[in-house]
């Protein structure tokens, strides 16, 4: 799912393009993507674009006349930036968007379509769709410990909980977590306030890192490369390959559609975390450090 870093670097280089540009149709080639009922897509055709900006991972494109374009691109939707009146791709075709400068078109890959459009009128109607979360890039310190407090659960979960902060998913907070040396299955109201500090600082620095990498990998071109896997990142997506701080292998948890990946030795003092699948099936025989672990020639050989 694009996240906070890919969300602002998408808002830029749509800002670039359709800002003052006129919205003239609105096509859809799912119906179930738009999620709202009034206005109508036909009521936002004429449209001037007048600011651009983002609601957690939704990009919102403020219309005249105080109307909204609210997308929601979920796991698998991607914009693409195409020659005006282009038409809507097959299979994955979602929408496309045509400006006076040209169109932009959503597509979702697979067989699940999650993306979302909400066409609303008003900020207060825009406000409803605000899961409420803190912004990272405007929040304080004492806002995110707070929010972070609120209840006791992993931080793993509550950084990905969109009702406490905004724009932070499952790539970006495994990379948070493994910059503040943290354990992502850390209980929230047992971190210290070192801890909490090191964690917010890690989120500012993890994000600008990225925010300013993906801007150079587009450069003036529109972002088409957007993934939640990159060969960059230290741990997401790395399981079983050598954390760059200190060699050891990234493992990971796996649970529901999900998993997380984490350095046992930099995160954990070299505890290895429990799979739900595949530690309870081998009970007993589940290594409880990275140390028994590689000792006992497992690491090349453990799939969830």
């Amino acid at each position: 799912m694009p996240e906070l870093p890919d969300i602002i670097v998408y808002r830029e280089a749509l800002e670039q393009r359709t800002l003052g540009a006129i919205l003239t149709s609105l096509r859809l080639g799912n119906p179930f993507l738009l999620r709202s009922v009034s206005p109508q897509p036909s009521e936002a055709a004429g449209r001037k674009v007048v600011g651009l900006r983002h609601l957690g991972k939704r990009i919102v494109f403020q219309l005249e006349g105080d109307m909204f374009l609210a997308l929601h691109l979920m796991i698998a939707g991607r914009l693409h930036w195409k020659p005006m009146g282009v038409k809507i791709p097959g299979k994955i075709g979602l929408a496309a968007f045509d400006f006076t400068s040209g169109t932009l078109t959503l597509t979702e890959a697979g067989t699940k379509k999650r993306a979302s459009l909400h066409l609303v009128a008003g900020e207060e109607n825009l406000r409803a769709l605000d899961r409420g979360g803190m912004d990272i890039e405007t929040g304080t310190e004492e806002e995110f410990t707070r929010r972070l407090t609120l209840e006791n659960h992993t931080v793993k979960r509550s950084l990905t909980d969109p009702r406490l902060f905004s724009g932070i998913g499952s790539a970006y907070s495994d990379e948070i977590l493994h910059r503040a040396k943290l354990s992502p299955l850390r209980l929230t109201r047992q971190m210290t306030n070192e801890e909490i500090g090191t964690l917010f600082l890690s989120i500012r620095e993890v994000f600008s890192e990225w925010t300013q990498r993906l801007r150079q990998e587009a450069g003036d071109a529109f972002p088409e490369h957007v993934t939640a896997f990159r060969k960059e990142m230290a741990v997401h997506g790395k399981f079983n390959r050598p954390c760059p701080v200190c060699g050891t292998m990234v493992q990971r948890i796996v649970y529901a559609q999900n998993e997380c990946n984490y350095c046992p030795r930099c995160q954990t003092d070299g505890k290895l975390l429990a799979d739900r699948a595949f530690s309870r099936l081998l009970k007993d025989d589940w290594p409880k450090s990275i140390d028994e672990l590689e000792a006992g020639g497992m690491v090349k050989g453990i799939e969830s």
